[in-house]
């Protein structure tokens, strides 16, 4: 199949608030649907908008176990997307909202693949922030994972909190995230969640876009994938994490 023409039918049936559009349900290899995502992200761009990262998802063992996927899966971060800590949203136009907790580390200088070790992806990095990544629930991710990594994995927007220079010898493995959501305490894990150590999702995320002649550039930020399992929001909800040594990010959802 002509990856061009199946993003050209992406791309308009975005327009008409079509994300995972059926004509292509169950065609997609998974190395298409990245290739599609990457031909949506230029057509983004030529349209005004700015590349500012990625991310990174299916990060924990269980949950490729699940969609039977022998690796994580990668999405593009847009400036319009990112958010301040503190910010209040309005879900109005979400199609289903969720939240997840992770580290949104930024590059100091560029990283490309192939042959990226963990040790190099930690020697990239020169500073991280407290994040939410807010996902929208635009179509059947289970049943369709190929079309949702074409969709950019649920991506819709991003929360940072205060920047937060990292030490080369800085363990994000053992950082450990509390998740407080309307005041109650509804999860506690560490940063060895994450492929066991957040900079092996870095390395691998290096190494995955370089199959693309895809790379990092300096000054770029990556999410690193979530260090629990994804919350719903709903209007009125409001959303706190804490990543120890690191500090809390914050969010707030529109009343009902």
């Amino acid at each position: 199949m002509n990856i061009q023409t199946i993003v050209d039918d992406f791309w308009a049936m975005r327009a008409q608030g079509v994300f995972y559009p059926p004509q292509w349900f169950d065609r997609l290899t998974l190395d298409q649907a990245c290739r599609v995502q990457l031909g949506l992200l230029d057509k983004s761009l030529a349209a005004g908008e700015r590349h500012i990262g990625w991310k990174v998802g299916l990060t924990a063992a269980a949950i490729r176990e699940q969609f039977r996927v022998h690796e994580p899966v990668f999405g593009y971060l847009l400036e319009s997307g990112r958010l301040q800590s503190g910010a209040e949203i309005n879900l109005a136009d979400w199609q289903g909202a969720g939240f997840e907790n992770e580290l949104c580390l930024r590059l100091g200088k560029p990283l490309r693949g192939p042959g990226v070790d963990v040790a190099m992806a930690q020697a990239a990095v020169d500073s991280c922030h407290p994040a939410m990544e807010l996902v929208e629930n635009r179509g059947d991710f289970t049943a369709q994972l190929a079309v949702a990594v074409a969709d950019n994995v649920q991506q819709r927007a991003f929360v940072v909190g205060p920047q937060v220079p990292l030490k080369a010898t800085a363990d994000l493995a053992a950082i450990e995230c509390t998740v407080r959501h309307n005041g109650v305490e509804v999860a506690k894990a560490k940063g060895d969640a994450v492929m066991g150590n957040p900079y092996a999702s870095l390395a691998w995320l290096a190494n995955k876009l370089a199959e693309f002649d895809r790379g990092l550039e300096a000054g770029q930020y990556v999410m690193s994938g979530s260090f629990t399992r994804q919350f719903p929001l709903v209007p009125g909800d409001v959303a706190e994490t804490r990543f120890s040594g690191i500090g809390e990010v914050t969010l707030r959802i529109a009343g009902r």
